[in-house]
């Protein structure tokens, strides 16, 4: 069950509590690593949704994930909140809530790449100040994808935009040409 407005509440709050603190990089980090957990442990965010498994369980797993020093106090006080309010089953889509309001914040924007095989860092490094030069951006974070079936070319996202310049998109719409028989006259 998602609840975006819940998310994006409980992010703004630690947001500007960073911000207040002068602990937003930190923060941030301490997010990041968490989404890490999140993503690479399926049974951790199971854990966290679980309706049969105690606050106290859950707020003691938590703290023994985050006890290594992996965290801030902030963070950790954070996700003790969370637990006490019983919305602790929201904590990934909090995490992906600040990180968006978090690139907001420092106008950053975010570009999906999608090649057929991974790109050069040179080439990366043209792709990103393209973007910054003919979108108006002024910090841009790539993200990259492969995708074998695109053949060759690349798929460049920035926002609702789309660029498809990829040999699988010039293959379709050839094969949609000639399925409209666009070459041959009709005769009826």
């Amino acid at each position: 069950m998602q609840n975006p407005r819940l998310a994006s509440r409980y992010a703004k709050s630690i947001l500007d509590l960073a911000i207040e603190r002068g602990e937003l990089e930190k923060v941030y980090a301490d997010m990041q690593w968490l989404q890490a957990v999140c993503k690479s442990n399926r049974d951790f965010v199971n854990l966290l949704r679980s309706p049969i498994i105690k606050n106290d369980t859950k707020r003691k797993i938590m703290e023994a994930v985050t006890a290594t020093g992996n965290i801030s106090e902030l963070t950790a006080g954070f996700n003790r909140l969370l637990v006490s309010k019983n919305r602790e089953r929201f904590l990934p889509e909090i995490i992906n809530a600040f990180i968006a309001s978090y690139k907001v914040h420092h106008k950053i924007r975010t570009v999906q790449l999608t090649t057929a095989t991974p790109v050069t860092e040179s080439m990366r490094h043209a792709i990103v100040e393209q973007v910054k030069k003919s979108a108006g951006f002024e910090k841009v974070e790539l993200e990259e994808k492969v995708n074998p079936e695109l053949i060759g070319g690349f798929v460049l996202q920035v926002g609702d935009q789309l660029v498809d310049a990829s040999v699988a998109y010039d293959l379709k719409a050839i094969a949609k040409q000639f399925e409209n028989n666009d070459f041959i006259y009709k005769i009826r």
